[in-house]
Order: structure tokens, then C-alpha cells, then sequence
């Protein structure tokens, strides 16, 4: 998974409107760790994901921050084999994410109960 990739991906807002996406995730993976910056932007939206998280026994544990609308909080879930369930939560907000890579290809679905509804993210290598 570490390096960067790149790829489309569309975003749905509350009002149920969508919007193409381009996005750039870099992994960096030091023994359990993972650090994951991931930006993407259409003409009328973006957002700047950070996350730091620690794999033990399947479980995956950090946090996480998104600087454009400076929020963040801690995320956690399951993990193994290049698929990954996981949740990530801050004050007024929850997101299920849903990771799977195979080979060159990663694929990345969001959801959200909030402005930021759901995302879904095809990246390669």
C-alpha cells in the first residue's frame, strides 16, 4: 500500500447532489504503522484527509483530521490481507469507511451521516 496513487472518484453532499472527484492518496508504512494523507477536489468542493493508525492483532487503532473544515477525532476498526472495515469519529460525526486494495488498484467508499455524505474512490498505482 505505501507510495502514491492517484484516481476518480465522485462525492455526494445532503442536498443529494454528486460531484467528480480527482483525489492523490500517499501511504507511508513503517512496521504497524500507517501514516495516510488523502486530498480531493472537484471545481466546487475539497477535502484534506489526514490519518495516523497502528495495526495489532487485525485491530486497527489512531486518529484522524480533515484541515479544510479543521475537524478530527479517532478511528478505528478491522483489518487484514488489503481489506479494511473501519469507523472514524469526531464531535458530531461518524463515518464508516470501507478500504480495499488488490494489486495496483485501492478502492475507498465513505459514508457519512452529515453535510459530507458519501464518497467513493477508485485509486491506482
Amino acid at each position: 500500500m505505501a507510495g502514491i496513487w492517484s484516481g476518480p472518484g465522485t462525492v455526494t453532499l445532503d442536498d443529494g447532489s454528486s460531484e467528480r472527484i480527482r483525489c492523490r492518496a500517499t501511504y507511508k508504512v513503517s512496521g504497524a504503522s500507517l501514516d495516510m494523507s488523502l486530498t480531493c477536489a472537484s471545481d466546487a468542493y475539497k477535502f484534506n484527509l489526514q490519518a495516523a493508525v497502528v495495526a495489532a492483532g487485525g485491530e486497527i487503532t489512531g486518529n484522524w483530521s480533515e484541515s479544510s473544515r479543521n475537524v478530527g477525532g479517532s478511528i478505528q476498526g478491522r483489518g487484514a490481507n488489503g481489506s479494511f472495515q473501519l469507523i472514524a469519529e469526531a464531535a458530531g460525526f461518524s463515518s464508516s469507511i470501507s478500504l480495499k486494495t488488490t494489486g495496483s488498484k485501492q478502492h475507498i467508499a465513505m459514508k457519512a451521516d452529515s453535510q459530507f455524505r458519501a464518497a467513493n474512490i477508485s485509486l491506482s498505482k
